[in-house]
């Protein structure tokens, strides 16, 4: 009781500490920045990676982007840098997922744990930030209808599992994940799109539609990565920020392996529009 108590109650100060953010620009960059750092510091340990350079990296990158954002308010003389970070970020995160699914483990060399902080964790902050952007003129009720779907399909892919689960999912890598659960955060995702279409009033119910599936499939593939990641590493959490839930990456793998692919359909659909 004392657990679960611990654990609602961290996991009620994360929502509302994002939820009063995204009220403001300037407040949600900054804790986006704090978010990344404490990311970069927990994966750094999962894949032994000693050196502060991934730490130069994003504040670099970050503050490059968010100059043109936050200064400039205006994407119009970055627009390419953005579409080489998106191309770079979703073509290592394919692999990825190649290697999700190799009997192997993720090799760990030198240069990749570089180009892994680099293009799986930091520049997945960016895209929030631009997700956050999409009509040029800030507004978050995007990027909080991807976390609530990413919430709901947590959520019911828990419920639907744990009560009619069978079918494992990805057994090898987190045994308690199912068919069914997948199935049912989906099923649950899509109809939380209607609703988010409703009420933010931001994009077409279709285009919610189809993106309660992009981060649907993609966060649950963000998650099951992060856990061969903790596998591999033979830990049961990336760290202990958040008590009950483990480390703060624990809580923001599936939102940030589906920021990219997020985004792209984004500009798919701004050009088709």
């Amino acid at each position: 009781m004392k657990e679960t108590l611990i654990r609602s109650f961290s996991g009620l100060l994360y929502v509302l500490l994002l939820i009063l953010c995204l009220n403001h620009q300037q407040a949600l960059i900054a804790l986006f920045f704090v978010f990344g750092i404490i990311c970069l510091v927990e994966f750094k340990k999962l894949i032994q990676l000693k050196s502060i350079i991934p730490y130069f990296i994003f504040i670099i990158l970050y503050a490059f982007f968010v100059y043109w954002q936050l200064i400039l308010n205006t994407r119009t003389d970055i627009d390419e840098a953005i579409q080489i970070l998106m191309v770079l970020t979703i073509f290592v995160e394919l692999f990825l997922i190649k290697d999700l699914f190799s009997e192997k483990t993720i090799p760990l060399f030198s240069s990749k744990r570089f180009i892994l902080t680099t293009f799986y964790i930091s520049s997945a902050f960016i895209f929030l930030i631009l997700i956050a952007d999409y009509h040029d003129v800030y507004n978050p009720n995007i990027l909080l209808g991807a976390f609530i779907l990413v919430w709901v399909n947590d959520t019911f892919a828990y419920l639907v599992g744990k009560n009619f689960g069978k079918q494992k999912l990805f057994e090898k890598i987190s045994p308690k994940k199912t068919v069914e659960g997948f199935l049912g955060g989906l099923f649950f995702s899509c109809i939380a799109s209607y609703f988010i279409a409703t009420f933010t009033q931001t994009l077409e119910f279709t285009s919610w539609l189809v993106l309660s599936i992009v981060v649907t499939v993609f966060g649950t593939l963000g998650d099951l990565i992060e856990s061969k990641f903790k596998r591999q590493a033979n830990v049961k959490d990336s760290g202990a920020i958040m008590p009950g839930h483990g480390g703060l990456l624990d809580r923001l793998d599936s939102i940030i392996f589906a920021a990219p692919f997020i985004y792209l359909f984004l500009r798919i659909l701004h050009y088709v529009s």
